[in-house]
């Protein structure tokens, strides 16, 4: 991305923080989105951090608990792959 300076009117701005509030995203994505819909395409190649609040987590914390969870997994793909050997 490439950092841009616009000057806006102090109401104007005031308005349009407001309404990225309302919607829940930064003043600067939504100044993009407002781009991007008035010229008509979207870019090519997404950025990783449109993934990033797209739902609520009703309070999990994934990343506390990810060295467990991939141990698990890892641990979980070991059995799996020494009973495929063993059965075969």
């Amino acid at each position: 991305m490439i950092r841009t300076q616009i000057t806006l009117e102090p109401e104007i701005k005031r308005r349009a923080r407001q309404r990225a509030s309302d919607l829940g995203v930064s003043f600067a994505e939504y100044v993009r989105r407002l781009l991007v819909r008035d010229l008509g395409s979207s870019p090519s190649a997404r950025h990783p951090a449109m993934i990033f609040d797209l739902g609520a987590s009703d309070g999990s914390d994934i990343a506390k608990d990810k060295d467990a969870m991939l141990a698990e997994a890892f641990a979980s793909a070991r059995r799996n792959s020494a009973l495929a050997t063993y059965r075969s």
